[in-house]
């Protein structure tokens, strides 16, 4: 069952369940759910999507919050399922309409929110750190928490009881055996709710394409062995910053190497600062040393652990691919790794990165040439296995792009679950679960909201359209001053540019063709600045179109004397 062409929804009915998705269906990112449940309202994660070279200038993508900003006070709680900046990293400015919202998840998820909540400077907020199996109760929502493995320690699914029936998110999750920290995915616990009885089963499609079962993350520890071995000069390994147990490997290969490690990046210094208090990451004595410390040491004694696998041009991995990072500067023969997947979207940057690194005769190991990665995702394997032991009566995938929930959909109804109970959201679809059936009853607005330095909800699609047209098709501003009562010309037309080279002699051809459309529109009785301005702007719009190829934004001004 899917989305397609829908209404607004009706009023929930007594006893049913409602389910809003507001982001992470269509997109990898921005994950976050509302429940419903007698005038009460449970969020299930709340998470940014990281901008595109689509989105210039735009910082982060937020989930809209329109649907329930008349309702703060009916939210009883935030439930987030683990660490990660797509799962977290919209809950400050949640927080910004309602402080007190409680929090509720594990004590590295806490940990890391509240570092994002100390720099948004936000004051009164709760918390309610939970376990592995335990049950809490915020209003008409029983929720019981299991643990699952992911590519970040302390992530949990999460089954949420009300008396319309039980849901059961998986948050993201895989089920490697042998895990680096020991805690395996709750199989028992998966199949205990099971013989309860699941009437919607909310399951991360991210690798519903991928057969076969995740590899094991311990498979990784002999590639990263092979490449600290064979590397002579400086080695540079790229993650995520809350990687954690990818940190712990890079951590124990470079001590077994006998280099000392560097964290490189604001946001790494700070997630593996909190891991190491916490317990989760274990850094032997006289490891780590402070970047400004690292020209002490010989190339081959150090070992750097950096943001910027994603290619963000901002990030410290960016900036030494292009000689722009004030302390690291890379030489040929250098090793750069890539410990990390590529999130859909971001392939032409993490390409640029790869290629700039390249050009600097950098060896750049990836996942691509090298086992130097493997997913925190359930491949199709373990999602049948999930589906088999669980048996849920409705099944809704949930994080992944629509290629993504189509394949995991599949993999539901090949376990026996019927094609109608397999529901294919979008963002904004609206669930109702009752009496057993999860149906689509209608859809509300759930656009991307932007923000752009301080400025949340500021940037509008037409805003990055116009900044597309600048960076792609460049600019032109026309000025011309104009005597109404003559009719004449005084000074003018000036004509500057951006994106035509430096020499605006380029316009010399087209300003007579200026003058005389618009000595002839006066001469036809025009003289409303705002027309005269149109006049331009078609006149030098077909000019650029015909000798350029090009469709420049063109600011046509016209100062009436």
């Amino acid at each position: 069952m899917s989305a397609g062409n829908l209404r607004t929804p009706p009023p929930l009915a007594g006893g049913a369940l409602r389910v809003i998705p507001l982001g992470g269906l269509g997109d990898i990112g921005r994950n976050m759910a509302v429940l419903e449940y007698d005038g009460q309202l449970l969020i299930i994660d709340c998470g940014v999507l990281f901008p595109e070279d689509s989105h210039p200038g735009v910082d982060l993508i937020l989930p809209s919050f329109d649907v329930i900003a008349d309702r703060m006070d009916d939210i009883q709680a935030v439930v987030l399922t683990h660490g990660h900046e797509d799962h977290i990293g919209a809950v400050p400015y949640l927080l910004r309409q309602r402080p007190d919202i409680p929090l509720v998840g594990s004590k590295l998820t806490l940990a890391l929110l509240q570092e994002k909540i100390r720099e948004h400077r936000i004051r009164g907020t709760v918390t309610r750190r939970v376990e592995d199996s335990e049950r809490v109760t915020f209003g008409h929502f029983d929720l019981e928490f299991l643990a699952v493995n992911h590519s970040i320690p302390d992530a949990f699914a999460v089954a949420v009881r009300t008396k319309a029936g039980l849901v059961l998110h998986t948050g993201d999750f895989k089920m490697d055996q042998l895990p680096l920290d020991g805690r395996i995915t709750d199989l028992r616990g998966f199949a205990r709710l099971g013989e309860e009885g699941v009437d919607l089963f909310m399951v991360d499609s991210t690798n519903a394409e991928v057969p076969g079962f995740t590899t094991p993350e311990r498979d990784i520890t002999p590639a990263l062995d092979r490449v600290f071995a064979t590397s002579k000069q400086r080695l540079i390994v790229a993650c995520f910053a809350s990687h954690v147990h990818r940190v712990q490997q890079v951590l124990d290969a470079a001590v077994a190497h006998g280099r000392k490690v560097v964290y490189v990046g604001r946001s790494m210094v700070r997630n593996m600062g909190v891991a190491r208090d916490l317990g989760y990451l274990h850094v032997p004595g006289d490891t780590l040393i402070e970047l400004r410390d690292i020209d002490k040491y010989r190339p081959h004694e150090v070992a750097i652990i950096s943001t910027g696998s994603q290619g963000e041009p901002l990030s410290a991995l960016s900036r030494m691919a292009n000689r722009e990072h004030q302390v690291i500067q890379l030489a040929a023969g250098d090793t750069v790794v890539l410990a990390s997947s590529m999130i859909p979207g971001n392939e032409s940057s993490i390409y640029r990165v790869i290629n700039g690194l390249t050009k600097l005769g950098a060896n750049v190991v990836h996942k691509g040439n090298a086992m130097v990665h493997v997913s925190g995702h359930a491949s199709a394997g373990e999602l049948l296995y999930a589906y088999n032991i669980v048996k849920p009566r409705n099944v809704m995938p949930v994080h992944g792009e629509a290629r993504h929930l189509v394949a995991n959909a599949d993999l539901a109804v090949a376990t026996g679950v019927p094609r109608k109970r397999a529901i294919i959201a979008e963002d904004g679809t609206v669930i109702d679960l009752q009496q057993g059936s999860a149906k689509i009853v209608g859809k509300v607005d759930c656009s991307y909201v932007f923000v752009d330095g301080a400025s949340v909800g500021d940037v509008t699609e037409t805003l990055l359209t116009d900044r597309r047209i600048l960076g792609e098709e460049g600019f032109i501003s026309i000025i011309t001053v104009i005597n109404t009562h003559s009719s004449k010309i005084v000074s003018g037309p000036d004509i500057h540019a951006r994106g035509f080279g430096e020499d605006d002699s380029v316009f010399d051809a087209v300003r007579p063709q200026l003058i005389e459309a618009l000595e002839q529109a006066m001469a036809e009785g025009v003289n409303d600045a705002h027309r005269l301005q149109q006049v331009i702007r078609r006149r030098i719009g077909r000019w650029v179109n015909d000798k350029h190829r090009r469709r420049p934004m063109i600011i046509p001004v016209v100062i009436q004397t």
